[in-house]
């Protein structure tokens, strides 16, 4: 039986109707539990990792929660930030030193969360969610994706989903529309490229994983399936190269996306948008705020749509994030109520505001859906249609830090290779590091 790990629930959770975080009165318990701990942490203090880049205001949010921590608690808050880039091989050097070498709580990308749980350094909070009234308020997608072989390890903290962001005001200028299908995607980058020499029409961002996923999902295809309980390859297929073939040909044939772009990461096309050099491009729900915080000149002036599928609806776009866990140290019980105060109630509410991220919660989310923002909207609604997610093993994380799928689009872009060929030695690796995992 093949199995492709969706993030299913979604539509249910933004159906902004009451109903949605069902009839008891769960959702009223996860919002008290922040303000009541039984657990006394006098004199202790927690170790906290946590992501930087995500919210600008990070310190500031974080003194403000240990405030209400020490006077919840009488327990002290340590936070140190990580870099993206290199938390997965801290983590994992953290784990292998034992105990008193991992934090206390940390924040884990999504797709971390099975590597970490299945080395035994992460501790199951499925009962403590259950205890604490919060399990009917969890997006079940976010709840899904830090759950294995029903025990769930951590609790989901915020989200994001990409979509295509575009600049309005240089659309208007040339009576273009936001594409609606990939045909009207390649004419509008076309024009672009023609009418806006100097800007970057489309960014085909070979650095960038999660900008060639979505016409691999859009197409019909997979990263990757599960058979029998084994996860095998499907990068190679012939609907994943059918969109693979579309993604790179706007850099290879229609020529829109210009030879710099071809190693580009996500970062550095935020770095072009904040330059205002990019006129569309593959964004996550954070990109338009972070845009204008770098170039205030753009507020006003950007728009936003879901991924477009081949003819029409949706591509399905990566849905992630990051679940706040607590690691098995001397003060989980402690670090649990830590995790809880921050994910639920004011201080989820507070983080979703300054990072544009989605809530995990379905009560938190559903006051952000109802805001009706024109750039929180598209998102939401790729979020309720169209959210996937890569398959829930450690080995695809090792996929992720080998850098497979990237290095398989800049082969493409630069030449090296046909985009079967490419798509045929990325499946052989994964393949390779799928049969670790047996």
């Amino acid at each position: 039986m093949k199995r492709r790990v969706i993030a299913a629930g979604i539509a249910m959770t933004l159906g902004l109707t009451a109903t949605a975080c069902g009839s008891d009165d769960s959702g009223d318990k996860a919002k008290d539990n922040s303000t009541d701990s039984a657990v006394d942490g006098t004199g202790k203090t927690l170790t906290v990792w946590i992501m930087e880049g995500t919210n600008p205001d990070a310190k500031p949010f974080f003194k403000e929660a240990a405030a209400a921590f020490k006077k919840q608690t009488g327990a002290s808050i340590k936070v140190e930030y990580q870099q993206w880039a290199s938390a997965q091989k801290k983590f994992t050097t953290a784990i292998e030193g034992g105990k008193d070498q991992v934090p206390d709580v940390a924040e884990v990308g999504t797709t971390w969360v099975p590597q970490f749980a299945e080395t035994g350094a992460l501790v199951d909070v499925t009962g403590k969610v259950k205890e604490s009234g919060l399990s009917e308020d969890l997006v079940e997608g976010l709840q899904d994706a830090g759950t294995l072989d029903g025990k769930q390890y951590g609790m989901p903290w915020y989200a994001g989903v990409r979509s295509i962001v575009y600049r309005k005001d240089v659309f208007a200028k040339h009576d273009l529309e936001p594409p609606t299908t990939w045909k009207e995607l390649q004419a509008v980058a076309k024009t672009l490229k023609e009418k806006e020499p100097k800007m970057v029409a489309f960014p085909v961002a070979g650095g960038a994983e999660m900008f060639a996923a979505p016409f691999v999902w859009g197409a019909g295809g997979e990263l990757a399936v599960e058979e029998g309980g084994q996860w095998k390859s499907a990068i190679n297929s012939a609907d994943a190269v059918k969109g693979l073939e579309f993604y790179t040909g706007l850099a290879t044939k229609d020529k829109v996306s210009p030879a710099k772009v071809n190693t580009w990461t996500e970062k550095e096309v935020g770095d072009a948008w904040n330059k205002g050099q990019i006129a569309m491009a593959v964004g996550g729900n954070w990109t338009p705020k972070a845009i204008m915080e770098g170039n205030p000149d753009l507020k006003g002036k950007l728009g936003a749509v879901p991924i477009p599928g081949p003819d029409g609806g949706l591509s399905k776009s990566f849905l992630g994030g990051s679940y706040l866990s607590t690691f098995q140290t001397d003060q989980k019980d402690l670090a649990w109520e830590f995790v809880k105060m921050l994910t639920t109630g004011e201080f989820a509410a507070k983080w979703a505001e300054q990072t544009n991220y989605f809530p995990g919660q379905n009560s938190e989310l559903q006051k952000v859906a109802a805001q009706k923002d024109p750039l929180v909207e598209p998102f939401a609604k790729q979020m309720l249609e169209a959210g996937a997610t890569v398959p829930k093993t450690k080995s695809y994380g090792e996929i992720q830090a080998s850098k497979v799928i990237p290095r398989m689009v800049q082969s493409i872009l630069t030449g090296k290779a046909s985009v079967q060929e490419a798509a045929d030695k990325a499946a052989r690796e994964m393949d390779d590091i799928f049969a670790k995992d047996k």
